[in-house]
């Protein structure tokens, strides 16, 4: 087990008020609160078949991974305070321990949406690496979404991605009223180069004649049952959008305006985040743990096994600067959105074999988020450290929770995985050597 002071940053008091951290540790059981007792010999069993094809790796460095900050600054500092890796000094700057010096940084997908500051979250995540940080940004669905809304954006319309801007929805709408706020509103001339309102939904909004040639385009990619539920999602998303701007206060033609500074913002070579889609990547994988959004399935473990992980990351970078369709509705994209439903890829035993023969014995993810800390799960017998603790302020108060949140799981280079969460009393902490 480990002692209290791996929870501690090692360095000199913060200037700034304290995040309350567990003194609490406790040994982390597999499943739900409380556990039944079986869970403890499922966990052994799930560790030891992974042993029987690859050795259990701990990271060479430490590992703080940090997933689903949708948006909250806040909750990403005090995530990042009670990892241990940081401390902020007088000016408020993002300042490393010597811990943080020596660790790995991972921040798993959906930095934007809910708020209350997409770009001040934005600017937290560029601080970290300014500060010195090696920090490992993995694409969410909520991230990717909003890259395949700005780059359809005035391009060819085609049946393949033509619905794309409005497929963002209402969660892409806080994004724009800040940038709108912030670079146009006091602006006289913002609007003066934008198309009329007709023209605009003209521009952004599939055409009627979509929702009959999507299924033709679509045919070879997806189930009739997922092609039918991508059509009514996306007219909901018609029906909803001139709504979903009217409900942060914008026009759609200030949409329009917005949207197009987005587009600056993140995809020009000199935006202020071009950093943030250039630098991202599909996975990560430190020791015998993988990295991910949302989870694997065995198309993407093939992919691994033939092009390594590099391999995974590069195809994932080509893709979608190359052909944005191919990737939403394609294998990789599985990696951001599965959650083991029937109607997502699958991922089976001999997929689950193949990863423990490429030394990938735990999934530690997002996308799932949890109110009660960090879970650990098994899909197909494969151990799953969820680890979206509901961080920010926005789904914390519609899901009951009280406050601004936090989360760390922390992979450690002597063997321990450690879960602290905002909503959990206790460090939780999960040793693989233990069941071994």
């Amino acid at each position: 087990m480990p002692q209290d002071s791996d929870l501690r940053s090692g360095d000199e008091p913060d200037a700034s008020p304290p995040v309350s951290r567990p003194s609490e540790l406790v040994v982390w059981q597999l499943g739900k609160d409380p556990v039944d007792a079986t869970a403890s010999t499922a966990l052994s069993a799930a560790v030891q078949q992974g042993a029987g094809f690859s050795l259990w790796q701990a990271p060479k460095r430490a590992v703080y991974f940090f997933a689903d900050p949708h948006a909250d600054a806040d909750a990403f500092i005090n995530s990042l305070r009670v990892s241990g890796g940081i401390k902020a000094n007088a000016a408020n700057k993002l300042v490393l321990t010597k811990r943080g010096k020596e660790a790995v940084f991972v921040v798993g997908g959906d930095c934007l949406d809910k708020g209350p500051s997409n770009l001040g979250l934005l600017r937290t995540v560029q601080q970290l690496i300014e500060a010195g940080a090696t920090v490992k940004l993995l694409a969410g669905n909520h991230d990717v979404r909003l890259l395949m809304g700005l780059r359809t954006m005035g391009s060819k319309r085609k049946p393949q991605t033509e619905h794309m801007f409005v497929r963002m929805g209402a969660k892409v709408m806080p994004l724009f009223r800040e940038v709108f706020d912030l670079y146009l509103r006091n602006d006289p001339t913002a609007l003066a180069d934008i198309p009329d309102t007709e023209n605009c939904r003209k521009q952004l909004y599939p055409r009627q004649e979509w929702f009959s040639e999507f299924p033709l385009v679509a045919a070879g990619y997806a189930s009739n049952e997922a092609i039918g539920r991508e059509l009514v999602r996306m007219q909901k998303k018609v029906d909803g959008f001139d709504k979903a701007c009217a409900e942060v206060g914008l026009s759609l033609r200030e949409v329009y305006a917005a949207a197009l500074y987005c587009q600056k913002l993140f995809l020009d070579s000199k935006g202020e985040f071009s950093w943030f889609f250039r630098d991202m990547q599909l996975a990560y994988k430190s020791g015998s743990y993988l990295f991910i959004h949302a989870g694997l399935d065995d198309k993407v473990i093939d992919v691994i096994a033939e092009h390594g992980l590099g391999g995974l990351n590069r195809q994932y970078r080509k893709i979608v600067k190359n052909n944005l369709f191919d990737f939403y509705y394609g294998p990789l994209a599985n990696t951001m959105r599965t959650k083991y439903r029937e109607v997502d890829m699958p991922l089976t035993n001999a997929g689950v074999e193949r990863a423990y023969g490429l030394g990938i014995h735990a999934v530690v993810h997002g996308h799932r988020n949890r109110h009660n800390g960090q879970r650990l799960m098994l899909r197909q017998g494969m151990l799953h450290i969820e680890s979206d603790t509901t961080m920010d302020r926005n789904s914390r108060a519609k899901e009951g929770l009280a406050g601004v949140g936090h989360g760390v799981t922390i992979v450690h280079p002597r063997g321990q995985v450690i879960g602290i969460s905002a909503d959990y009393p206790a460090a939780k902490v999960f040793e693989p050597a233990s069941y071994l």
